[in-house]
């Protein structure tokens, strides 16, 4: 009787190049399922068990999970938008009406990052609330939600530079004002307070950093462009990383007080 042919990914799988990248062949077992996520390079920053209450939508709202889902959104959509769109003060304002009203389904693509944005924003404060309500802060938690409280400032940060890219008079003014109350922040704003311990003066404070200069033009646009779509992103990336990493070293999702 002939031997049984092998199918191709059968094949794939018993070759030398498969196994040297994967390689661990497990059983269906409960204790190889728990290997499987603690070798491998992403899952192993989740818990390998996740606890009943961890899974009810009345005590986690899904806020986390949904806050993150927003992010993605938003990465991809705006890693589309940025094959269209050139941040200069000549050509902003007409790229992003040539990717709304020209590009085959722009409009759509534009919408998605702008209110995917918005919903991040609420869906990020939904879940402090949530952590807070149900005291998930506590020890050992605490420098997780250290690390959660540093992500929210960054999805603010994101939301308040993504502001000013379309380039129209209400992003210019917004922003103007925006960069105008950091000339009050501490020790980096001029007219904040312990300004003159380090020496900072109108020229060179946390608003001349921002706007690159005395007034929001094209050297505001091209730094908020790049805080929006590099400096930002790989800082909050990383903090997420650890984030989700912390919540398995701390044993999972807390449980109900």
């Amino acid at each position: 009787m002939a031997p049984e042919k092998k199918g191709f990914f059968e094949t794939v799988k018993e070759s030398q190049v498969w196994r040297s990248m994967f390689r661990h062949g497990y059983a269906d077992t409960p204790r190889n399922r728990i290997l499987q996520i603690s070798s491998n390079v992403f899952l192993h920053l989740h818990p390998t068990k996740v606890p009943r209450h961890a899974v009810r939508i009345r005590f986690t709202w899904c806020a986390g999970g949904v806050t993150f889902l927003f992010y993605l959104i938003t990465v991809v959509t705006g890693i589309i938008l940025m094959f269209y769109y050139r941040p200069t003060a000549e050509t902003a304002y007409h790229d992003i009406k040539y990717l709304q009203f020209d590009v085959p389904f722009g409009m759509i693509m534009r919408n998605m990052h702008r209110w995917a944005a918005h919903a991040m924003v609420i869906a990020v404060w939904i879940h402090m609330l949530r952590v807070f309500m149900t005291g998930s802060y506590k020890p050992p938690r605490e420098f997780n939600w250290v690390i959660g409280v540093n992500l929210l400032v960054f999805t603010l940060l994101l939301s308040f530079t993504g502001y000013l890219l379309p380039w129209d008079q209400l992003s210019i003014w917004a922003v103007t004002v925006g960069t105008n109350m950091a000339r009050a922040a501490p020790f980096f704003g001029h007219e904040g307070p312990f300004a003159n311990l380090i020496g900072v003066d109108k020229r060179y404070d946390m608003r001349s950093l921002l706007t690159g200069g005395r007034l929001v033009g094209g050297a505001t646009l091209l730094r908020f462009y790049v805080l929006h779509c590099i400096f930002i992103p790989l800082i909050a990336s990383v903090l997420m990383i650890v984030h989700f990493w912390r919540i398995r070293k701390d044993g999972g999702i807390s449980g109900p007080l």
